[in-house]
């Protein structure tokens, strides 16, 4: 699903205009945005969490040559489903 999916989802299930259902949309992932650059934990009820983790270095290997690397420490966004959300795809499953 693209953004601009998402807007034409929004112009047509709320009857909001094109223009203004991106708007919609954009203020929605900068808001995300801003709060994981914040630290803060973005949580939205029956479909999951989105949080920022601190990875610790880690040795690696460089796939090209096969030299020994190591890996600096970073930072990295993390999804945890919710109770439902996993519940939901385990039934698509059967």
């Amino acid at each position: 699903m693209t953004r601009k999916d998402l807007t034409s989802i929004l112009h047509k299930s709320l009857g909001l205009s094109l223009k203004e259902s991106g708007r919609i949309v954009d203020k929605f992932f900068d808001i995300i945005v801003r709060n994981l650059s914040e630290g803060s934990a973005i949580k939205l009820p029956k479909f999951g969490t989105l949080k920022i983790q601190d990875r610790k270095p880690r040795p690696g290997r460089n796939p090209t040559t096969g030299e020994k690397i190591e890996i600096g420490e970073r930072k990295a966004i993390v999804f945890r489903p919710s109770k439902e959300l996993r519940r939901r795809l385990k039934d698509q499953e059967k």
